[in-house]
């Protein structure tokens, strides 16, 4: 550990996207912690593993390598365990890139943390305000609800959930000059591939969006607000 801001980026089937990503790291000076996590059955595992050997000596970066838990699952298994050593986390997707600002993104994030419990986002360049698609947050909001986003997710609607903890704990920044650009095929940024497939599928639309209202509705939220009340409370 190098800086005390992990990004986590789960990623699968897009390779191309880790050179990508790491010169948008250098492009804005960005000195925060790049951890991609990679499916071992991922039909283009050996070009992940080469850009791993390639980006050894680059101190920021490391990536590992599991079973396949899709997004949320792989997200919630790598920022459990780095809430241990971060201060702050931080997720994007292998389609997000940091763009350059006067003053670099990660240091915003970082002076936007720094009061306390709290979760803070930048201008995608396709939602904006309205949803977080890219997020970063306190690790204590992690360590105390043993998770990232509901394990009842599998996708979709993170997003939602992470307006909903930050809005019910009144301690969300949206930045609308911090861009971090979402190549997305909804802004005509990105093709359709199998992943985006596979995530927009009727049947996971259906699935994610009956889990999320399931967990805003019935008790979920509820519950995880009250514990991240106790953490602002503490923190006052």
């Amino acid at each position: 550990m190098a800086d005390d801001l992990l990004v986590i980026i789960p990623t699968r089937g897009r390779p191309q996207a880790v050179p990508a990503i790491v010169d948008a790291w250098n492009q804005t000076g960005a000195t925060a912690d790049l951890l991609f996590a990679v499916d071992t059955d991922d039909p283009e595992l050996a070009e992940y593993k080469q850009h791993a050997a390639e980006l050894k000596g680059d101190g920021r970066i490391r990536f590992t390598f599991g079973k396949r838990r899709r997004l949320c699952g792989t997200l919630n298994q790598q920022a459990v365990k780095a809430a241990k050593q971060y201060r702050y986390l931080a997720f994007m997707g292998d389609d997000h890139r940091p763009r350059p600002a006067a003053m670099p993104w990660d240091a915003r994030i970082r002076e936007c943390l720094s009061g306390g419990p709290g979760i803070v986002y930048g201008n995608d360049l396709l939602m904006g305000e309205r949803m977080p698609t890219a997020v970063a947050m306190t690790a204590d909001i992690v360590s105390a609800l043993g998770f990232m986003a509901p394990d009842c997710l599998v996708h979709l609607c993170l997003d939602l959930v992470w307006l909903d903890w930050g809005t019910g704990m009144k301690r969300i920044t949206y930045l609308d000059d911090m861009v971090i650009e979402h190549l997305h095929p909804a802004n005509g940024k990105a093709e359709v591939d199998a992943g985006y497939e596979e995530c927009n599928s009727s049947e996971q639309v259906s699935a994610d969006s009956a889990a999320y209202y399931n967990y805003r509705d019935n008790g979920g939220l509820e519950a995880d607000l009250a514990k991240l009340w106790k953490l602002v409370e503490g923190a006052a």
